[in-house]
C-alpha cells in the first residue's frame, strides 16, 4: 500500500475534534474527582462535627480557596500538557501564586507569635497524618484525571502526570478541609502542600510510563 493510500484510508469518516473536548474531559475528571474525595472522606474520616461554627471562620474558607486556587492551576497546567508541543507558559505563574501567598501569610503568623509557640503553629495536632490523608483522598481524582489524559495528546509526559497529579492532590486537599481540624497558615503551608506535593511527585513519575502512545 503507497502512502498516499494509506493517509487517504486513515482519513476516511475522520470527523473534527470538538473544539472544547479536552476541556471537557477534565471537568468530567475534576467531577468525579471530587464526588470520590467526597465519599471516601465521609467513609473514611468523617466530616467535623462542628463545621457548620466553622464555617464562620475566615481561615476555613482560606483554606478552601488555597486548594481551590492550586486546583485551578493544575487545571491550566493540564489543558496545555495534554495538547502536543506546547510549553508550561503561562501556567508557572499560575502554579507559584498559591503558595507564595500561603507562605507569605504563615511567616506573618510566626513573626507575631511567640517563639515558644511558632513549632505548635507548624506542626499543628494532625502534622503526621495530614498530607497522606490528602494524598488518599486524591486518589479518585488522581485515576480520573490519567483517565482524561489518555484520550488527549500529551508529549510531555512528565509534567502532564504532575499536572494530573497537582490537580487530584489539589481536589483532595479541598475535600479534606471538611474534615481537617488545623486552621493555622503556617500548618497549611507546610503540611497541605506536602499532601498535595505527594500524588504531584506519583504522577511525575508515572506519566511517562502510563501516558505513552
Amino acid at each position: 500500500m503507497r502512502t498516499e493510500e494509506l493517509i487517504q484510508l486513515l482519513a476516511t469518516d475522520a470527523g473534527p475534534v470538538p473544539a472544547r473536548d479536552i476541556e471537557q474531559r477534565f471537568a468530567l475528571a475534576s467531577l468525579a474527582g471530587i464526588a470520590g474525595a467526597g465519599v471516601l472522606m465521609v467513609a473514611v474520616f468523617g466530616v467535623r462535627h462542628d463545621l457548620v461554627q466553622t464555617m464562620g471562620l475566615p481561615m476555613f474558607w482560606g483554606k478552601l480557596v488555597f486548594a481551590a486556587a492550586l486546583a485551578v492551576a493544575g487545571m491550566a497546567l493540564l489543558r496545555r500538557m495534554a495538547r502536543p508541543g506546547m510549553a508550561v507558559g503561562h501556567a508557572a505563574a499560575l502554579l507559584a501564586v498559591p503558595p507564595l501567598v500561603l507562605w507569605a501569610m504563615a511567616a506573618g503568623t510566626l513573626s507575631q507569635a511567640e517563639p515558644a509557640e511558632r513549632m505548635a503553629l507548624i506542626l499543628g495536632s494532625t502534622w503526621r497524618s495530614c498530607p497522606f490523608n490528602i494524598a488518599l483522598l486524591s486518589v479518585p481524582a488522581f485515576i480520573a484525571s490519567f483517565w482524561a489524559l489518555k484520550g488527549a495528546a500529551p508529549t510531555r509526559l512528565a509534567w502532564a502526570g504532575a499536572g494530573a497529579g497537582l490537580l487530584s492532590g489539589a481536589l483532595g486537599a479541598l475535600v479534606y478541609a471538611l474534615h481537617c481540624p488545623e486552621m493555622a497558615s503556617p500548618f497549611l503551608a507546610v503540611w497541605y502542600l506536602a499532601g498535595m506535593a505527594l500524588p504531584t511527585a506519583l504522577g511525575a513519575v508515572l506519566g511517562p510510563r502510563l501516558l505513552r502512545w
